[in-house]
């Protein structure tokens, strides 16, 4: 999911020729699950037309402060300016440039600017001289002393056939500027977090084997939380169909518990958080039969020996990583918890029942109490998973 899902978007078209990438700006917005409105100058309109902009974006686009219908609607600049997340002013021509910077308010896009409560973003573009002239200078540095963000003009082909400093950057380009923004001011940004998640698998035969009715899912929620606040996120899984929730989540698919071991120890020192959600097996058979065994008994008598636990080997280990483990457990579950913090040396242990109906293996949603290091006890009431590794991760931070 990405930092602009389901954010308000306000842009601000003016009257330079850049304004034909605009509807490539507008589809690469809404891709990244953005909503968006438009406000553009009567100039903009030479360049681009409402109806294109009102077609990719799903709104109706605004220029005047009334619609031009015989009804004659009040297109009001205050609530358009509250109404988004935050407002980018792209492409910017010198000339909208010092109206923001000066509040010279005379089209619509400069009173909704004028309005707006949250964070502006503003793209420059127009022919080198004018970008380099020292009142277009003095316009930028007037706009970013207000707390405006520049996006800087890529170096290229302009409009008059000379190569220089002023070209609009592509529409991908932008979108990224603005993404990186606001993930540079997440609470993980550059942290390195890993998860497990989903069940393990321990072979008999080449045919049988043990595991349990784990799914996945909560590991898999807490990795997309994880990405929704910045970091850096490897998720080892156990066999799962549950679908990847984010391409920037770096999968590593194991089956064993002893591959599960395995990898979380080569990524454990590069970590600075682990949560340990998966449910590994507690046991594995003695011995792998290497021929399918044949039932040619009533019976079948397999030995079965402890795995490693691997909550346990990275407490040992563990420097200044913090430590998440997860409990289940159906009797003494409080105490049964609040000793695998003690015994695991664990900062957080996320505690579920499997007698909370809704909580637990397969569930869309899970009921949990999280038990920190001091013993004290936050217990949450059943929700989604998406919710519930919500709830881990403010605790985490």
């Amino acid at each position: 999911m990405s930092v602009l899902s389901g954010k308000n978007v306000l842009l601000g078209i003016s009257g330079g020729i850049a304004a034909y990438k605009s509807p490539n700006i507008v589809r690469a917005f809404i891709k990244e699950g953005a909503n968006v409105k438009v406000v553009m100058t009567e100039s903009a309109k030479d360049f681009v037309t409402p109806l294109s902009l009102s077609t990719v974006s799903n709104n109706p686009v605004y220029s005047t402060f009334k619609s031009e219908d015989e009804d004659g609607v009040w297109n009001n600049h205050v609530d358009l300016g509250l109404w988004c997340d935050f407002m980018i002013v792209c492409p910017a021509t010198a000339n909208t440039l010092f109206k923001m910077s000066n509040g010279n308010c005379d089209n619509l896009l400069i009173a909704v600017y004028l309005s707006c409560k949250s964070k502006v973003f503003f793209a420059p573009a127009m022919d080198l001289d004018m970008y380099k002239h020292e009142s277009t200078k003095k316009s930028i540095s007037q706009l970013q002393s207000f707390g405006n963000v520049l996006i800087p003009p890529s170096v290229g082909e302009l409009a008059s056939g000379l190569v220089g400093e002023g070209r609009l950057p592509e529409p991908k380009e932008i979108i990224d500027f603005v993404i990186d923004h606001f993930s540079s001011q997440l609470p993980l940004k550059n942290k390195n977090v890993l998860i497990t998640a989903g069940p393990t698998i321990e072979e008999i035969d080449p045919v049988r084997f043990i595991s349990n009715h784990s799914t996945g899912k909560m590991g898999y929620s807490l990795a997309q939380e994880a990405i929704n606040l910045g970091a850096n996120v490897t998720l080892i899984s156990g066999p799962s169909k549950i679908n990847l929730p984010s391409d920037k989540i770096k999968l590593i698919k194991i089956k064993t518990s002893d591959e599960m071991l395995q990898k979380t120890l080569s990524f454990f020192d590069n970590s600075d958080i682990v949560i340990m959600s998966a449910a590994v097996s507690d046991y594995k058979p003695l011995e792998f039969s290497e021929k399918k065994l044949k039932k040619d008994n009533k019976e079948l008598n397999v030995k079965f020996k402890k795995t490693k636990d691997i909550l346990f080997e990275l407490g040992k280990i563990k420097s200044n990583q913090f430590l998440v483990g997860f409990a289940l457990e159906n009797e003494n579950e409080l105490e049964n918890a609040k000793k695998k913090i003690i015994n695991k040396n664990l900062d957080l242990i996320v505690l579920n029942s499997l007698n909370d109906e809704g909580a637990g293996f397969g569930y869309d949603t899970n009921k949990v109490s999280v038990i920190n290091s001091k013993n004290e006890v936050f217990n949450y009431d059943l929700k989604k998973k998406s919710a519930v590794a919500k709830d881990i991760f403010n605790h985490i931070i």
